[in-house]
């Protein structure tokens, strides 16, 4: 489409045309839909950095849902009114949903191994008490990525049930079988989490580039 001509002015033997440049031209100037793409694939890496994060006790599912939220408050930046969002409603209550049945397995595991070894409800609550706290103390303690909150949590864990043991009356040596119940059920939880992290991963990343 050619220019639109505004005005024709003369100056001397000069003369000076204002024009237009046609309505395509302006907002293909403005167009900052690419930009998109290289967002997709910082979120793809920053995610499985963020997956990653779930073996050292932090919750790297929800730190990739609110990674993508935070893409779609900011989409306006590069998107045109008419553009879809980068991540749709349903597929972030898909990612809720994985996210939230990946803290049921972990729970689960971590509950179900203390009580199926005879831990009270003292008990397993000390352990999952026992078993953040611990994580937070191994990272520090034990500075080797994975390893030192891994087996942070997993120490904790089992002295956590055992302090729940204890307090309900009963004596160390009895509290050591659900406690020894814990430290494992918490190993099979974070285990069964990981996966339902990769799926939130995978979701988010692929509607990342499919839109």
């Amino acid at each position: 489409e050619p220019p639109v001509i505004d005005s024709i002015s003369f100056a001397g033997p000069f003369v000076a045309i204002a024009t237009t440049p046609p309505a395509d031209a302006a907002a293909a100037a403005t167009d900052l839909s690419w930009i998109a793409w290289p967002v997709a694939g910082l979120f793809t890496i920053a995610g499985l950095l963020c997956t990653l994060l779930l073996v050292l006790g932090l919750p790297g599912a929800w730190l990739t849902i609110a990674l993508a939220v935070l893409i779609d408050l900011v989409d306006v930046l590069w998107l045109a009114p008419e553009d879809r969002p980068t991540f749709s409603i349903g597929v972030l209550a898909t990612a809720v949903v994985l996210a939230g049945l990946g803290e049921l397995v972990e729970f689960a595991a971590s509950a179900l191994g203390a009580k199926r070894m005879g831990a009270s409800r003292r008990g397993i609550v000390g352990a999952l008490v026992g078993s953040l706290a611990g994580a937070v103390i191994g990272t520090f303690l034990i500075p080797v990525p994975v390893v030192g909150t891994l087996a942070g949590a997993v120490g904790g864990s089992f002295l956590g049930a055992i302090l729940g043991e204890t307090s309900a009356g009963r004596s160390v040596e009895h509290s050591m079988r659900p406690a020894t119940g814990a430290a494992i059920g918490r190993v099979l939880g974070t285990l069964g989490k990981i996966p339902f992290a990769v799926a939130v991963w995978a979701v988010l990343s692929a509607a990342a580039f499919l839109g």
